[in-house]
């Protein structure tokens, strides 16, 4: 998914169309184009680079906005709960802590991909209609944010967002609820807007494809349609085991959603019932979907950071008010059995380098040592709260032991995708830098050649079948890639207008059993009627 939005920002870069992308050459109208028209606008300003760091920059930005906007929609809804008469603002700032550290959050926005974009404005758009509906007199300007926030996010990954997102929290924020009913029938006119805003914006690219490219934007549909059935296709259960990507907060986020333990404790920090059943039903329907794939639970990530910061946020006025016991509470037996989650991890972590067999992060290496420090550190901080019960230390040891994951696992991930590879091999990244590559100015490919392959090439190689007749017509030369030989591929007669001439190779992964490609060149014959009658 990155390399398709890399490569079709780069040719949009490069002199295509901003408004019909390609991929390698072709229209590529399978997803709308925010997230790369992002990475292009990047590339107008910064100049073509292949710096992955700089081209996921708007991912990052986007996951950014996320949290930002997540953290304001958890001010709104906690706003008028009894604790936040004690701390106002704390479970939002708890909530957007939690958020911002979930394993899920930081793997997708270190990706350059649609996903982020898409949930990122949704939850913008949800920020700004419950900030709207709860404004007791007309309420246009936020409204209509919201509306333009929820176009865009439907020009990030059409109506996903607003399936996964937005129902099932107008869903859980109006069922049961005749009071907020009241508040969107008040605000009625403002919403119709910010509808109106949002299919606007939301149907302006499609619409414009639909009429400049009816055909085939008609097939791309039906294929897309039919591979939500059809291609990575999972159980209903697979995203059941969705509070794990919260990485470190997971066993708080397991008990945020045991109705009998989180209800009594947290409803007076949060509107509980309303927040499980935004979660529950984002699952449901995500759940309803045959395709499925780990990023697509993103949507399920701020309700349940929400809910655990609630937890979080009952544990420290327990702790700050409870009465000192004979025996253990339950809180403080869940207390320690996080706590002791949390050691196993940070005690696992130098162990997993030694394991791994990492070049410069074996015992004796600075990065190991790091490692033994932080996560020694970070174990003792932990043993500490756990003895003296106080969850704002497990809650900072979290956060801090995330960075220092982040930090010493960060450099070794280049080594740990490379760890099967096979030195030496040649690549395709290699062999583009070749003067007699460059000199050329026509790629072909005789093959469908792997985006990943493009974005190597630094260029489109679009597929090419040539006739007799094309070959017959050949001014210049022409670098072909083919899966075999390319001899094979050639229509019969070649022979007798162009020169086939084999260049290079490059395997296709890190090792030997990815196979290999060849790099040729074809050159017209100068007198091809005397190459037939040498015949």
């Amino acid at each position: 998914m990155e390399s398709r939005n890399f490569v079709a920002a780069r040719e949009m870069v490069a002199g295509g169309s901003w408004l019909i992308p390609t991929l390698n050459g072709e229209p590529r109208l399978a997803k709308p184009p925010l997230p790369t028209w992002a990475v292009a606008a990047l590339q107008s300003l910064t100049g073509p680079t292949e710096n992955l760091a700089l081209l996921r920059l708007p991912a990052a930005l986007a996951a950014t906005l996320l949290v930002l906007f997540f953290w304001a929609l958890a001010r709104e809804l906690t706003r008028h709960q009894p604790a936040e008469a004690a701390a106002p603002g704390r479970t939002a700032w708890l909530a957007a802590l939690v958020l911002a550290s979930s394993l899920l959050i930081i793997v997708t926005g270190r990706e350059g991909q649609w996903d982020i974009f898409a949930s990122s404005l949704m939850i913008g758009a949800l920020w700004l209609l419950v900030r709207g509906w709860r404004q007791p007199g007309p309420a246009y300007a936020p409204l209509l944010g919201a509306g333009l926030l929820a176009g865009l996010s439907m020009l990030s990954k059409g109506p996903v967002a607003v399936y996964a997102v937005l129902l099932p929290f107008v869903g859980a924020y109006l069922v049961g609820q005749p009071g907020y009913r009241r508040q969107v029938v008040r605000q009625g006119r403002g919403t119709t807007l910010a509808a109106v805003v949002a299919l606007l914006v939301g149907l302006s690219w499609p619409g414009h494809i639909g009429l400049a490219l009816a055909p085939l934007a008609l097939k791309v549909a039906r294929t897309e349609v039919t591979s939500w059935g059809g291609r990575h296709v999972q159980p209903f259960w697979y995203y059941w085991s969705f509070f794990a990507f919260t990485g470190l907060w997971a066993l708080v986020a397991l008990l945020s959603l045991v109705w009998p333990y989180a209800r009594p404790r947290l409803r007076g920090i949060l509107p509980y019932a309303q927040i499980l059943g935004w979660l529950v039903a984002s699952l449901v329907l995500l759940s309803l979907v045959p395709e499925k794939k780990e990023r697509y639970m993103l949507p399920l990530m701020p309700p349940l950071a929400l809910l655990v910061a609630g937890l979080l946020r009952y544990w420290e006025t327990w702790q700050a008010t409870r009465p000192q016991p004979a025996t253990p509470t339950a809180d403080v037996w869940l207390l320690r059995g996080w706590g002791s989650l949390l050691v196993a991890v940070f005690l696992a972590l130098p162990a997993a380098m030694v394991l791994s067999r990492l070049p410069g992060f074996g015992v004796g290496s600075i990065w190991f040592a790091m490692a033994v420090g932080v996560c020694g550190a970070l174990t003792g901080w932990v043993g500490w709260g756990v003895r003296q019960v106080r969850p704002t230390a497990l809650v900072a040891a979290t956060l801090a032991g995330v960075g220092a994951i982040i930090g010493l696992l960060m450099p070794a991930y280049p080594g740990w995708e490379a760890r099967k590879g096979t030195p030496g091999l040649r690549q395709l990244r290699d062999a583009r830098q070749e003067p007699y590559l460059r000199r050329i100015a026509t790629w072909r490919s005789l093959d469908t050649l792997h985006v990943k392959q493009v974005w190597a090439a630094g260029r489109a190689v679009p597929v090419w079948h040539p006739s007799v007749e094309a070959l017959a017509g050949l001014r210049e030369p022409v670098v072909l890639f083919s899966g075999g030989n390319a001899a094979d591929r050639l229509p019969t007669g070649w022979e007798r207008y162009v020169q086939l001439q084999l260049l290079d190779s490059f395997y296709l992964g890190q090792d030997q059993q990815s196979g290999y490609w060849r790099i040729s060149r074809i050159d017209p014959l100068k007198h091809p009627h005397n190459k037939v009658a040498n015949h």
